[in-house]
């Protein structure tokens, strides 16, 4: 059996050369004449799987250590019996530690008044919704009327990055408003079979409404025909004035053209996905308040569970016995461990922006955008963050904001 795996994988060196050949290759110079004896793939999106790669070779699974599809055409897959494995869910954590670090620090940066609850609990008070101006129920001060208030935080897509988004946002005492059409005619089906009780369903939205109420909205959609510039004119002339836009999903999710001319009546911009990446839009790299060269989901943590579903998957459609429980070492345990319990905004701000110094990260990309690829394939892997604060749910679940379910 012959194995071609993307170099760049870590982790993955040494984990199948007892049962398989194994070629490593650059993701981006894995071709043709490369796979055409292989019998499977073990890939990130820089590969792209389709006729022009595979028609001819014997391949029969591709595994991306990745959660992304959109690099795979499934329908050329489909009609030739391969088997196509993603690790979904194995970058959640990173994801969500980017959006609130990215949050936090624009929030310092731009003077915004975060609004979450007096606990990180969400139990504690949380406050009333706030415009610039307006003084808020119980304080003797005027807000500055140049301040931008965030409270409702809006997530888009709420599949398995998104969800975590939206738990973390309630445990901050935020209000969150999803939307998710798929998830959400899914549960109204599990309703009706009565798999689920009524007190136990999440509440969606639509998007108009999301749009219109939320402070902050934050993208986690899969990129697909549906989802291609879902974010264009029409989306962003529904938003709040003053609100805040980020994207951590798919450049082409976004009409950049349309959000350039929006970025007038945004407080704040934080993107990390561009189309056309990497080539990417400078006059768009220069309105962001935080651009980053798509590395939202590289935490140390995300690449051992990336690995690991990768490694699970391949080992199981194999039948490589001691390979289906692999898990990826990690070298040291994560230190990370955060009680959040009634911490001020600059705060949480220095602690998350310690674990992950974002604004170093977007130095080097505005400083040399032309090495877009460069900085995020030398990017180290950051270390995530859990929360040590345990909150029963809704289903009595204990949950842990830093992992995948």
């Amino acid at each position: 059996m012959k194995i071609v795996a993307d170099a760049d994988i870590p982790f993955l060196k040494g984990v199948f050369e007892p049962y398989a050949e194994v070629v490593y290759e650059k993701g981006n110079a894995i071709g043709p004449r490369t796979v055409r004896d292989a019998d499977a793939l073990i890939i990130r999106t820089r590969t792209r799987c389709d006729a022009a790669l595979l028609e001819g070779s014997r391949v029969r699974l591709i595994a991306s250590a990745t959660i992304g599809k959109d690099h795979v055409d499934l329908e050329y897959c489909r009609r030739h019996g391969i088997c196509f494995l993603n690790a979904a869910g194995c970058n959640a954590g990173g994801v969500m530690q980017y959006v609130y670090t990215a949050l936090f620090a624009l929030a310092q940066k731009n003077g915004l008044r975060l609004r979450f609850g007096e606990h990180p609990t969400g139990s504690g008070t949380q406050c009333g919704e706030i415009r610039a101006g307006e003084v808020p129920a119980g304080e003797g001060k005027r807000e500055k009327e140049t301040e931008t208030a965030v409270r409702v935080l809006g997530v888009i897509g709420v599949g398995h990055v998104g969800s975590k988004v939206a738990d973390l946002g309630e445990y901050l005492g935020f209000e969150v408003l999803r939307n998710d059409p798929p998830k959400e005619r899914e549960q109204e089906e599990a309703l009706r079979k009565g798999i689920i009780l009524p007190e136990k369903a999440v509440r969606y939205c639509t998007l108009d409404e999301l749009l219109r109420r939320s402070d902050a909205v934050t993208i986690h959609v899969p990129l697909e025909a549906s989802t291609v510039s879902l974010a264009d004119g029409h989306f962003f002339s529904r938003m709040k004035d003053g609100a805040v836009f980020i994207n951590t999903s798919r450049g082409e999710v976004v009409d950049e053209a349309a959000l350039m001319q929006a970025c007038g009546r945004l407080s704040g911009l934080i993107l990390d996905v561009w189309g056309g990446e990497p080539q990417i839009d400078r006059r768009l790299l220069a309105l962001a308040d935080i651009a980053t060269p798509h590395i939202a989901g590289y935490s140390y943590e995300g690449k051992l569970n990336g690995t690991t579903l990768t490694v699970r998957g391949t080992a199981g459609f194999f039948n490589i016995e001691p390979l289906k429980e692999f898990t990826a070492p990690a070298d040291t345990p994560n230190p990370n461990h955060l009680d959040l319990k009634g911490a001020e905004q600059a705060e949480i701000c220095d602690v998350l922006t310690g674990i992950f110094p974002i604004f170093e990260l977007d130095r080097q990309l505005r400083d040399r955008p032309q090495d877009f690829e460069q900085i995020r394939s030398n990017y180290k892997y950051r270390r995530e963050f859990y929360v040590n604060t345990v909150r029963h749910d809704s289903i009595g679940a204990e949950r842990d904001f830093g992992r995948i379910p």
